[in-house]
This record gives structure tokens, sequence and C-alpha cells, in this order.
């Protein structure tokens, strides 16, 4: 996989460019911190989302047992970012984990999911960031420590189908270790929702990911679990969505195996428009492929010498096992390279693991390799980071940071890489059921190279985002783009000019662009 991964990810990029290092500086932001006890040792997602129209991403981050923050975007298009606090009523919650966005009713406007410790909460969007508790849909999350959360739109249902992750069950008299929770999937039935279906056996679950990992077209549920405390009968898992859902195994190609996991990101590297997976962990983090000419959910481990594993401090004397949490992709320098950013930190005081655990910017070379480049481009905090979202906060065509850290303030950098390579930043719309098309194929065409990308909730850890996706183009001004819409049908490829946000409204078997919104 390590040869494919090399030989693959730079196909198409027809002349050379002067790329620069990458580089970030510290924004300062109003404070806020994730706080608790046991039950905030995990969580502390953060949620990018534009909820008030004006083409910039707001974040919202869990606060724990502090009440949760919505920053504004005040940012100048193209200038410093600039985020200000201005939580209203609905969303000061406490006892949050994360929060996912996502347009749960179809309305155009996106809602929230939040997690919580004893109850998460769907909240409805409202327009000008307001949000209220949905009416008549029947959505129940449950009781349960929820720490994962995923969504996708199943073949001819009008409502998405939500999965929610569970962590261990606080009221097992038994527990903690070896008292993990069951997970909970909910379909709906009409334009409500049936009763929750239970996702058994849970193995404490962190992060979870409805993917359509082999393009079949129909979206399976990826879940990551931590073996810290299912300790010795769990492993990782992938659900199909069957009618009724089973658990990949053995016959299916499934390799059972079992890590600390914490959080899932996917996304083609090597260009043969199937997604690679990347999944943090304690110790080694873990990159796999789709094993070539396996007909099941076959997956095959990155080889160690391409630079993925971070299992250790890159900095600093403290010579133990890192910690991984949440896990982005992103063209930090718009080479065209996508690069990978991994939340650190400890536990709380795990003797076992690095205390001093600095954040990882993996950044990829041209041969597929990545590199270390967290302390240099200036993002390794040594904080205890949790959740993290990898976005462009002011409109420049480079993607910016936030990180939620633990019983620490939220850090945000601004990217001021000097880029010289191309972008686009794509939105999808489309009239009707699921307008953001969530379940989307995005395939953009330089030269002879095609990066290919699926719109999914879902993933990280404990937060997700949902906006326009950025490509990386590296040294082109011209693009083609495509959209396999969620029901299977294919547009024809249209030329878009790059460096510019456009949203790809689906017109039959075309697509309208529109520009400067």
């Amino acid at each position: 996989m390590a040869g494919a991964v090399r030989g693959a990810i730079v196909l198409g990029l027809s002349a050379s460019v002067a790329v620069a290092d990458p580089a970030f500086e510290p924004v300062q932001v109003p404070e806020h911190v994730y706080a608790g006890g046991w039950e905030h040792f995990v969580g502390g997602g953060l949620a990018a989302f534009d909820c008030n129209g004006d083409a910039l991403p707001e974040l919202y981050a869990a606060g724990g047992t502090n009440p949760a923050a919505l920053f504004l975007n005040r940012s100048q298009s193209g200038g410093a970012v600039h985020l200000e606090v201005a939580t209203p009523e609905e969303l000061a919650l406490s006892e949050t984990t994360g929060a996912y966005p996502l347009d749960i009713d179809s309305d155009g406007i996106l809602d929230l999911v939040v997690l919580g410790v004893g109850g998460s909460h769907v909240l409805k969007g409202q327009g000008d960031c307001r949000f209220a508790p949905f009416d008549g849909l029947g959505i129940d999350l449950g009781q349960g420590w929820a720490t994962a959360f995923s969504a996708t739109w199943e073949a001819g249902r009008t409502l998405p189908t939500l999965a929610v992750g569970n962590y261990v069950d606080r009221a097992d008299p038994k527990g903690p270790f070896e008292a993990c929770d069951d997970n909970l999937l909910l379909r709906p039935e009409g334009d409500t929702y049936a009763a929750p279906m239970t996702l058994a056996p849970g193995h404490c679950t962190l992060s979870m990911l409805f993917s359509d990992w082999g393009r079949h077209g129909r979206s399976d549920l990826r879940v990551s679990n931590d073996r810290h405390y299912y300790v010795r009968t769990g492993e990782e898992q992938m659900w199909a969505m069957e009618k009724t859902p089973r658990l990949y195994g053995k016959d299916d190609g499934w390799q059972a195996y079992s890590i600390w996991g914490m959080g899932i990101a996917e996304r083609d590297l090597n260009g043969d428009g199937l997604p690679e997976v990347y999944l943090t962990s304690m110790g080694d983090q873990k990159l796999q492929s789709l094993k070539p000419g396996a007909t099941g959910p076959t997956y095959e481990d990155a080889h160690w010498d391409i630079g993925i594993a971070a299992q250790r401090p890159y900095v600093g004397d403290d010579g133990r096992a890192s910690t991984g949490w949440h896990v982005a992709f992103g063209d930090v320098q718009n080479d065209g390279r996508d690069d990978i950013f991994v939340a650190k930190g400890n536990v709380e005081q795990m003797p076992s693991t690095a205390m001093r655990d600095p954040n990882n910017l993996l950044v990829q070379a041209e041969d597929g390799t990545f590199d270390e480049w967290g302390d240099k481009a200036g993002v390794a905090s040594m904080a205890r980071s949790r959740g993290a979202a990898m976005v462009d906060l002011n409109a420049d065509g480079l993607l910016d940071l936030a990180v939620v850290n633990r019983r620490a303030p939220l850090e945000v950098y601004r990217n001021v890489t000097p880029s010289e390579g191309g972008w686009i930043a794509v939105e999808l719309r489309q009239d009707g059921i699921n307008p953001f098309a969530v379940g989307a194929w995005i395939d953009v065409r330089t030269g002879e190279r095609i990066q290919s990308r699926q719109m999914t909730v879902g993933g990280g850890h404990a937060g997700g985002s949902l906006v326009p996706e950025h490509f990386g183009l590296g040294p082109t001004e011209e693009a083609d783009l495509r959209v396999t819409w969620p029901d299977g049908t294919v547009s024809d490829w249209v030329a878009v000019d790059t460096s510019q946000t456009l949203r790809a409204v689906r017109n039959g078997a075309t697509l309208t662009i529109e520009t400067g919104y």
C-alpha cells in the first residue's frame, strides 16, 4: 500500500511549483475551556458551519461542565481572523461532549446535534444563528454518555439516518472496565423516526462515520472503539446498512483488530477514487487503504516508513507513547497534496503515555511520504487537545485551524503560508430532500489527475464540519468539476475557474455554478 500511495498521489501535477513552508500564527480569541471530571476526559468536540448566511464558518465548542460556546465569525474576507462569543441561550448547554451540523428537515438551514453526558440535544436551525428544539420528529438519542455521531440519507427516505456512539455505561455497577454501552441507530419511518435500534455489542465508541467506502452506492457505518475500557472483548467495527443492519465479519473480508480508537477521517490519497482511512489511537496512528481487488471491506495498513504513525512526541524529552484524538485532512499549502492534522494530549494523568504531547501537522511530500511540521509551522501546542476543525475562517483560500483543549483555552491559528497554488472550495445544493447533498461525491480534475471526495457527516472526535469542501490544486488556473449525487446521478464535467468558493447546484445532467454568494 505504501508504494501505491507514493506512486499515485502526485499524478496529474503537470508542472512543478515552488511550495512555501506551512506557517500559522495564533489568533487571540475569547477564552473557552473544555472542563470536567472523568466523564469529560474524552469529548471536547468542535463543530464548524455557517449559521448566519455570510459564507464564513462559525465555531461551536463543547464545554463539558462549562457551558458550550458559539463563536461568531467576524473575520475580514481575505484578512484578519476575528471571532467573538455570542452564544444564544439555547446553545449555552452544560455537560456537552461535542456537536455535528446537518440539515435534518431539508429546509436549507443547518441544524445541530449536540452530544452530551446523560442526554443529547437535537436543535433546529432557525437562521441568524438561532436554534430551537425539534417538534414532532420523534428523535430520541437516549440518555447515554454520547461521544460519537454520524448521519446519512438512505435510499427512499425523507429524513436522515442517525447513529449515536455511546461510551461507558455509567449505571453498570461492575464498571467502568468492560462496561461499554450499546450504540443507537435511528431510522426514519415516513416523516418521523421509529424507536431507536440498538447496535450491539458496543465497545466504548469514540468515533463513527457513514461512508460509501467502496463506492457501491450505499454508506455503511464504521465505528472506532476505545480498548482502554472494552479491555479484551472488543474490536473495531463496521456495520453493513442492510434492511437489518449487521456487523461485517471474517466471511466479508473484514479483519478483526483492536486499538485505542479515538478518531476517524477519510480522504482519497492515491487517486484511485476510493478513500483511505486514518484512525487515531494511543501509540501508533493508522492509515489504511482498501486492499486492491477486494470485494469486501478488507483494509491494509500503510507501512510505518511513510511517516503517518506519529507514535511519540517529536519535540521535548517525553518519549512515552502519544495519544491521538481528532484527525482532519486538508491541503494547507494548496500544492495539490493533502496533509494531516492530529490533535494530541494525555487523557488526564495516564503514566504510560506522554504528558507533553504536541499536536501533529503531517505535511505530504511530493513522493507521498509525510513530514512533521507541527513545531515549525507553529501549531505544536502542548495542551491536552481534543476536538478540532481545519477550515477557511477568513475566505482567503487557506485552511485555518481551531483546537479545543481539556482544562486549557481553545486555540485558533490563522494559516499565513505564502501559497503559490490554486484552490477551489465547493458547496453543493440540490432541491428537495437533503439539500446539502450529504453522500454525494465531488470529483475535481486538473490535467490527468482527479481528486475524489464524499460529502459526509461524522468522524473526527466528537465534532464535525459542514462547510464548502476545500481542494488544493497546485500550479493550475483551471479545473473541471463533476458531482455524483446521492441518488447515483452523475453530472457532466463543468469547467470552473480556480481560487474561488463556488456553489454547484444540481441542474439536470449538468451543474449551475454560482459564485460571489
